[in-house]
């Protein structure tokens, strides 16, 4: 497992064994189960007791989030019923419980960059039916996707270089970070710390 969640490394009979139990539990449970992501960086540290905030529209529905998500160690259900609803999958219209640490990797990059635009998200949670979809369609697509697990999203500031956005997020050395310049936009997971450009 990683930070609570699905290791990429099992097999696929194992993984839908997971995802299904995983649904099973609930949102309620699973948000109130979750321990808040701490890194050897201590970002998050400093910040303990204080509120936690994000804002991002996604792409493709026009759908946003923008406010409170965790405060201290705590973080918010009814906050994750509108994030885990504004990055379901779109083409199957299907929602799924996000990692909370996914969020907060986010928070993190976009507080260290100090800025005020929200991140434009191109992908949250994918279905199996959509990620085996995308990956027949165009190349570079993960079999077993982090984004099926709610432990991805590919992001992205309008105005502002995705490339200083991948710096950013590496330096905060919390997961996977993905930069594609091509199209413009950034990955990011709560798998093991590493990087790529495709």
């Amino acid at each position: 497992m990683i930070n609570g969640f699905f290791d990429v490394k099992t097999s696929d009979d194992q993984l839908m064994s997971q995802r299904r139990d995983f649904l099973k539990l609930g949102m309620a449970g699973v948000v109130g189960a979750m321990i808040p992501f701490t890194s050897v960086n201590s970002v998050l540290a400093a910040n303990n007791s204080s509120a936690w905030n994000i804002s991002f529209r996604n792409v493709h529905t026009g759908e946003s989030f923008s406010g409170v998500y965790r405060v201290g160690d705590k973080y918010l259900p009814e906050a994750f019923e509108r994030l885990n609803y504004v990055l379901r999958d779109f083409r199957t219209d299907e929602v799924f419980p996000m990692d909370p640490h996914i969020i907060d990797v986010l928070s993190i990059v976009h507080r260290k960059m100090d800025v005020l635009d929200p991140y434009e998200v191109l992908s949250g949670y994918r279905s199996p039916k959509t990620n085996s979809m995308l990956g027949k369609k165009a190349g570079g697509v993960a079999k077993n996707s982090f984004h099926m697990y709610g432990q991805a999203l590919d992001i992205r500031i309008p105005d502002y270089n995705t490339k200083k956005i991948r710096n950013v997020a590496k330096s905060v050395k919390a997961g996977g970070v993905g930069y594609y310049p091509r199209s413009d936009f950034v990955h990011l997971d709560t798998g093991n710390v590493r990087s790529w450009t495709s």
